[in-house]
């Protein structure tokens, strides 16, 4: 009987792989967003901590575990962007949705927010907002180089 098994060889002696290499290193070189992970990751991680920081998290319960699901989301959406960032920059505009979303979020989360906690939910979205925006930009200004 034949040996039908495939064996898996190098990929260094394939004819396309100097060229899937340059084109690995033009996508990564070409990340004008790199500066906006660290802060997205700073963002998120305010924005689960915020309910403990401001303390509403007797008065706005709903909103204080809210806070923090997004806040985690947003974390690992940066994390994300720095890990694999020819995968990730694609969920930008899942960011401006959830910068959206915060914005919003105090009146349709919380029962009759005061204004501090209007106020943290409104500049944390305006900035999730903006944040995600400029990835947006970055991500469809790097894939039209490759």
């Amino acid at each position: 009987m034949a040996n039908v098994s495939r064996s898996r060889s190098d990929i260094t002696g394939h004819p396309d792989a100097p060229e899937m290499r340059a084109r690995y290193d033009r996508v990564l070189s070409g990340r004008d967003v790199v500066l906006v992970d660290g802060p997205v990751f700073l963002l998120g991680l305010y924005c689960a901590v915020s309910p403990w920081i401001l303390h509403y998290t007797t008065s706005q319960p709903a909103l204080a575990s809210h806070n923090l699901i997004v806040g985690i989301a947003i974390g690992l959406l940066a994390l994300g962007f720095t890990a694999a960032p020819t995968r990730m920059y694609g969920l930008s505009g899942a960011m401006c949705a959830l910068g959206v979303w915060m914005i919003v979020s105090p009146w349709i989360v919380g029962t009759s927010p005061d204004a501090g906690v209007v106020w943290n939910n409104v500049v944390i979205g305006a900035l999730t907002l903006l944040l995600g925006i400029m990835c947006v930009v970055a991500a469809s200004r790097g894939s039209s180089r490759t």
